[in-house]
């Protein structure tokens, strides 16, 4: 049973009527085969209404949908002969990061990625998908052994955001996400990232640094999540929605901005109505990029690498501006320290 989401119940509702005319039909020897026909026409245009005009909050939701594929389903629909390894070497095994070896058509690939568990139970095994700094740190390791082994890489991004607990800021979470923001530049190896579900702020970019940063078609990318951005700018979380499109988190709007390489499609609904189809989606999208660097030099695919990030986001420098620190008597004579700054201005960023 696929849980329905409040924008969805007239859907859900046709689905029902469906299936209980259906059901009628086989059981009484009743010919309802028109209005069934009927019911199933305006079903697929009321899905067309609803999931081709989808607000980005609604997208939002469907990024968290409980029965939404998660790293291991994707793993299991690519990919063959996984072998997962644990551990940082340092302190404990992060279970809401995982990572391994596998391969995709013959071709070895170290895999990581955020991982959410299915019931409450997996859920607090997994933390929701909130990884420690232990999580980040066994996946630095797995990638620097994949590069010595000279094995591509593919990263599955699917978090709420990196877990905030006393602990681990105690173990340096924000240093660890630094360090992997850094090394990955350096990983001498190709890196496919695919944002799957959450791309929720540093959790998400402490495995985010790659060659290629593909998003599902209803995943989010984003600095904060839409209740915590509502919380800081208008004390009030129920603002979410407005928040999500002021973010602009949007696959789509993360590809007009020039953020992202791809955009995956997913099936009509979210990728939760069809996780066979869609996992032969981001198999084909996987499949896709690789083939574009392979064979790519080392040197070439780092300064590849470092100029795509470099080059996000577009800022203006002013000549001058009205805005200028007053200038005290004792420099009236001189130029003020204060104005040069003030005249290199950003004005915007988009």
């Amino acid at each position: 049973m696929i849980s329905n989401l409040d924008f969805e119940k007239p859907i859900f509702e046709l689905e029902k009527k469906i299936a209980e005319l259906k059901s009628l039909s086989t059981d009484g020897n009743l010919n309802l085969q028109s209005e069934v026909k009927k019911l199933e026409n305006r079903l697929a245009q009321v899905k067309k209404e609803t999931y081709l005009h989808l607000t980005p909050w609604q997208r939002v939701q469907l990024a968290r949908h409980p029965k939404r594929p998660y790293t291991m389903d994707y793993i299991r629909a690519a990919f063959t002969d996984f072998i997962e390894l644990h551990g940082d070497r340092t302190f404990a095994d992060d279970k809401a990061l995982i990572g391994g070896f596998a391969r995709l058509e013959g071709r070895p690939f170290l895999i990581i990625g955020h991982q959410k568990g299915r019931d409450a139970k997996e859920n607090i095994m997994r933390n929701f998908g909130s990884a420690h700094p232990e999580g980040y740190r066994k996946a630095l390791r797995l990638m620097r052994m994949a590069e010595k082994f000279n094995v591509p890489i593919v990263a599955f991004v699917d978090t709420p955001g990196a877990y905030p607990g006393i602990g681990a800021e105690e173990r340096g979470q924000a240093y660890t996400i630094a360090v992997n923001l850094r090394e990955m530049a350096r990983i001498r190896v190709p890196i496919i990232v695919i944002v799957i579900g959450e791309g929720g702020s540093g959790g998400a970019l402490g495995i985010g640094v790659g060659d290629r940063v593909l998003v599902l078609e209803n995943a989010y990318y984003s600095v904060i999540s839409p209740e915590g951005c509502a919380a800081i700018l208008w004390k009030d979380r129920t603002k979410a929605p407005e928040a999500a499109a002021a973010l602009r988190l949007t696959a789509k709007d993360l590809l007009e901005m020039k953020l992202i390489d791809e955009v995956v499609k997913e099936p009509l609904g979210g990728a939760h109505r069809d996780p066979e189809e869609s996992g032969r989606a981001v198999k084909a999208a996987i499949q896709k990029h690789w083939r574009s660097l392979e064979g790519t030099a080392p040197e070439t695919l780092l300064a590849n690498r470092y100029e795509k990030f470099r080059v996000m986001g577009v800022f203006e420098e002013l000549a001058s501006t009205h805005a200028l620190t007053p200038i005290p008597a004792r420099h009236a004579g001189g130029r003020h320290p204060e104005r040069k700054r003030n005249e290199k201005r950003v004005s915007g960023v988009q």
